[in-house]
């Protein structure tokens, strides 16, 4: 009977070790499931990106991820964020998310806030709203966010510009924000970006000029609309701008008229252009205009301020249309270099 007794123990014991085991092993497999195994389904693509909102909460991340149905199991994705501590610590911003990833990756990458970052540049903009327009199809910071800092000169003027002349904080380059940037995010790296730029070397050399830093960028924002690529060039054309300011001529740019009318499709700038009633058209207004007329990059700055010290008054485009100037001390031997290239316009019908 004892013997009986201790048998049957025996039996539960067992019986009750083994069911033990096959809730634990049950619960280890649902562990393991949540947390390591594959829960994102992207098909074929190999990520995805998506985009939180600023101010959003767990349920608007859930909403984000189940209506671009990248999880397999949302249920699953809920349990182990509640277990992480996620569903208070959301992060907005662009992120990548990569196929087949766990719901512990996924957790981990947007808890910790890790971003993909987007990349602006200025490449083939000529004014500010174009910029405006290009930042805000990058940024959360919409266009119309944008667009009213720029109208605000108040707002402007904690960076030391107004409307006018607001072209010139804008350093050429390619900068990487991060997707959740704010208005003020924004104007503040270009704010930090501007002076990192102007060193103490080049506000010397600005200064030896007789020129505001804000001054030198209109300049070479001109020289630059003059000759793209060639630095050398640059550098001469520069010289002989200032010395048409210093004489209190009008510098006479083309590229000045065009940025006045806005229609730079223009190739050939005519007299009824000329005549045209602005600040910016170097025909008429013998100064500086009161801001940039694109965005001048760094090498055009710098011609500007190591500019080619020469007697040169004008300058005229070559009949080769290269890109490249014939240079002139008189006008007599300008006007000859003009008919040049006025004839290659003709004999090419660009008018």
């Amino acid at each position: 009977m004892v013997k009986q007794k201790k048998s049957f123990f025996k039996k539960v014991v067992i019986s009750i070790f083994l069911l033990l085991l096959i809730i634990g092993g049950v619960g280890g497999y649902f562990a393991y499931k949540t947390i390591y195994q594959a829960n994102i389904n992207l098909g074929h693509k190999k990520s995805q990106i998506i985009y939180i909102p600023t101010g959003s909460i767990f349920a608007d991340v859930m909403k984000i991820l189940c209506e671009n149905n990248i999880l397999e199991n949302p249920s699953t994705f809920e349990f182990l964020a509640e277990k992480k501590h996620y569903k208070n610590a959301i992060k907005p911003g662009k992120y990548r998310i990569l196929a087949n990833m766990s719901n512990n990756a996924l957790i981990n990458l947007l808890r910790a806030g890790i971003q993909e970052p987007v990349e602006i540049n200025f490449n083939g903009l000529h004014t500010v709203n174009e910029l405006i327009t290009r930042v805000g199809r990058r940024i959360e910071a919409d266009s119309a966010s944008l667009q009213q800092a720029i109208n605000d000169t108040g707002y402007l003027s904690k960076y030391g510009f107004n409307e006018d002349n607001v072209q010139a904080l804008f350093i050429p380059n390619t900068y990487e924000f991060y997707w959740n940037t704010s208005v003020d995010d924004f104007f503040d790296r270009m704010a930090k970006e501007y002076k990192t730029f102007w060193t103490d070397t080049r506000k010397q050399k600005a200064n030896a000029m007789g020129f505001s830093q804000t001054e030198v960028s209109v300049l070479a924002s001109i020289v630059q609309g003059e000759q793209c690529c060639d630095n050398e060039e640059k550098k001469i054309i520069a010289g002989l701008y200032i010395n048409r300011l210093k004489q209190n001529m009008p510098l006479q740019s083309d590229p000045t008229v065009i940025f006045a009318i806005g229609d730079f499709t223009i190739q050939r700038v005519s007299y009824e252009d000329k005549q045209v009633r602005s600040p910016y058209n170097t025909y008429l207004v013998s100064a500086l205009p009161p801001g940039p007329i694109g965005f001048p990059h760094a090498s055009s700055i710098d011609a500007v301020l190591d500019h080619d010290k020469n007697d040169y008054i004008y300058m005229c485009a070559k009949e080769n249309l290269s890109g490249k100037h014939y240079f002139s001390k008189t006008y007599e031997q300008h006007l000859i270099y003009a008919k040049k290239y006025h004839d290659a316009l003709n004999a090419r019908n660009i008018h």
